[in-house]
């Protein structure tokens, strides 16, 4: 982040003000039953994503209004600057519809389009991540203090002892290569479920691999500060930096040194 320290504080104040009101607007509809509409793409979405996410458009555009804001539910407003946050309310909303307390609120800043501060919050279970460039991630659990601090990814020294996730299988359904099941045949175990979620336990040491795809914006942009905070990496199945023009493909990996393996077997097959 080239801002200075003190509007690097002012702008991460600014975030977690919004991921505060978001989780004021979402913990009163969790496990009420709440109605969903199908979206065009056929995602559901709920009365909580779209007023959480006026609520956090309105503290955003309070104490920045010289930025701009891209969001999920009510896209772009005011473009044309060097900073623009990207945020989804709830990321996650088929758990949020069940019960499950694995979505979370995502909030991003990009700087000329690059990723520079990040935040995964979970609303029920009081956890967030917080991410910074140049500073080491943060965590903090409300409901379990002694978690809290500065988590780090773990070491994997080898593809056949990581614990892999996904969101669903369906979503490998859009994938743009095959090879999917390949990267899943070599690691130790694969899990499923987990949205934003399973990016936070891959940045607290709990998964090592996460291979995903048909993700847009808002749904990687808070990830890549938190992820690498800790000490992973983030990047399309290429390899390559994830940038507005990406193909939607999103590989984490907590330890580095699985990069080039996984890259290889989802986009060749070995």
């Amino acid at each position: 982040m080239t801002v200075s320290l003190h509007d690097a504080d002012r702008l991460l104040a600014a975030a977690e003000a919004a991921a505060d009101v978001a989780g004021c607007v979402i913990r009163p509809f969790f496990r009420m039953g709440v109605a969903a509409d199908d979206k065009s793409d056929e995602s559901p979405v709920t009365i909580a994503d779209r007023t959480a996410e006026r609520a956090m458009r309105a503290v955003l555009a309070e104490r920045l209004p010289e930025h701009a804001v891209l969001g999920e539910e009510f896209g772009l407003e005011r473009d044309g600057g060097r900073y623009c946050w990207v945020i989804d309310p709830v990321d996650g909303t088929r758990a949020f519809l069940t019960g499950r307390p694995i979505f979370g609120t995502l909030i991003a800043l990009l700087e000329d389009g690059v990723p520079v501060l990040g935040v995964i919050d979970q609303p029920v279970t009081g956890e967030r991540w917080i991410g910074v460039r140049g500073r080491p991630t943060r965590y903090e659990s409300r409901h379990e203090p002694r978690w809290g601090g500065v988590p780090g990814t773990r070491r994997c020294g080898a593809i056949g002892l990581a614990e892999l996730s996904c969101t669903s299988p369906e979503m490998i359904a859009g994938a743009p290569t095959p090879h999917w099941a390949a990267l899943s045949r070599q690691v130790k175990r694969v899990t499923w479920g987990g949205d934003c979620y399973a990016y936070g336990l891959l940045a607290l040491g709990q998964i090592d691999v996460i291979a995903e795809c048909t993700m847009k914006i808002w749904d990687w942009a808070a990830l890549v500060p938190v992820v690498e905070g800790a000490g992973g990496r983030v990047t399309d199945w290429h390899g390559q930096a994830l940038h507005a023009g990406s193909d939607g493909t999103v590989l984490a990996v907590g330890d580095p040194a699985l990069l080039g393996v996984a890259s290889s077997l989802l986009t060749t097959g070995g």
